[in-house]
This record gives C-alpha cells, sequence and structure tokens, in this order.
C-alpha cells in the first residue's frame, strides 16, 4: 500500500523544498520563510501539512521554534517505489490482474468510427490536505 500522507505532503513543491532545506539541519521559521516569496502564514500552512505527514516536528528554543526533517519516515515511500519499480521491470513477477487490467486495456479495431467523448463539466481542482494554496 502506497504510503498516500506522505506523497501528497510532498506533492507540493514549496514543501518540497522545506525538506531539501531541512535536509541540511534544524531551521527557525524565520529561515524558512526567508527562502520563499509567499507570505509566513502561507508557510506555517505548508509546514503543519508536513507535520501532520510526521515527516517534520517543531521544537522551541528560546523565542525561536525550530523545524527539524525525520528522514527515517521517507523510508516507506522508498520502499513502495522499489516495490512498483522492481514489478516493472519483472515482468513475470506481475499479479494476475495486472496482465488482465493490460490486455483490457489494449485497444480494439472496429469498423465504425470513433465516437468523440462526451462533453465533461468543469471539474474544481483537489486541494491537497485541506489546504486552497
Amino acid at each position: 500500500m502506497p504510503p498516500i500522507a506522505v506523497l501528497v505532503a510532498l506533492a507540493d513543491p514549496t514543501r518540497c523544498r522545506i525538506i531539501e532545506i531541512l535536509h541540511k539541519g534544524p531551521q527557525p521559521v524565520h529561515i524558512l520563510a526567508g527562502s520563499f516569496d509567499i507570505s509566513r502564514p502561507a508557510i506555517s500552512r505548508h509546514l503543519r501539512v508536513l507535520k501532520q505527514a510526521r515527516l517534520i516536528s517543531e521544537k522551541k528554543a528560546g523565542r525561536e521554534n525550530r523545524y527539524a526533517l525525520h528522514a527515517a519516515r521517507l523510508k516507506p515511500v522508498r520502499d513502495w517505489l522499489d516495490t512498483v519499480q522492481g514489478a516493472a521491470t519483472k515482468p513475470e513477477t506481475r499479479p494476475v490482474a495486472d496482465k488482465a487490467i493490460r490486455v483490457a486495456a489494449t485497444p480494439v479495431a472496429t469498423s465504425a468510427a470513433p465516437k468523440a467523448p462526451a462533453p465533461q463539466p468543469p471539474q474544481k481542482a483537489a486541494s491537497q490536505m485541506g489546504f486552497d494554496f
């Protein structure tokens, strides 16, 4: 099963950049905020998403809040990706259901002209972890 909470937290470029900055060591929020052209409240929302995914933690140090990365929490993502990649490189180990999907997805030749797909109503973009940035 994919680690959805971690993947959702990493689905935003700002949060990925925060992870890269924290990889160098714990940082106070003003250092993190100074690395972006967005407001401090927006940075706080990104930090909250990363904390909810348990990728970072916050520790009070005097008057500052320092944020630290928990890189070990990325291991389930790496393990899942390795599993998926391994399955893709070894077709003989794929599950039977995967083969059925692949066969079902094969286009079937027909003599009739293809029909145009029905128009779909516009959809609202999905937010990440309940936040619309």
